[in-house]
């Protein structure tokens, strides 16, 4: 297998990986919230609630709801940067790479 095309499956892996924790994140906190997820200004601009568990912090807290926000308190919403960075911390580890 050439670099590229490791890179290419380890780059999917992560992204599958990463899309199960984002969803099991999502339904446990519109669980936790009864499905309170937005605050009045993302209802009002349309915004998918899904999207607040992906990408920059700052969006995803503009149009959480106060009860997303202190669920977020106590089960942090993980980016896909952060878990990209522990997928390959675990996997140098694993290898030995570690330092």
């Amino acid at each position: 297998m050439s670099i590229i095309a490791s890179a290419f499956a380890d780059w999917r892996e992560v992204r599958e990986e990463y899309e199960e924790v984002r969803l099991a994140a999502y339904m446990l906190a519109e669980e936790a919230t009864n499905g309170a997820l937005l605050n009045a200004r993302g209802r009002a601009a349309g915004i998918d609630p899904g999207s607040l568990f992906m990408g920059n912090e700052r969006r995803a807290r503009a149009y959480a709801s106060p009860e997303l926000l202190e669920h977020w308190e106590k089960h942090p919403r993980v980016t896909y940067a952060a878990f990209e960075r522990q997928w390959v911390r675990e996997r140098e580890a694993e290898m030995g790479l570690a330092s």
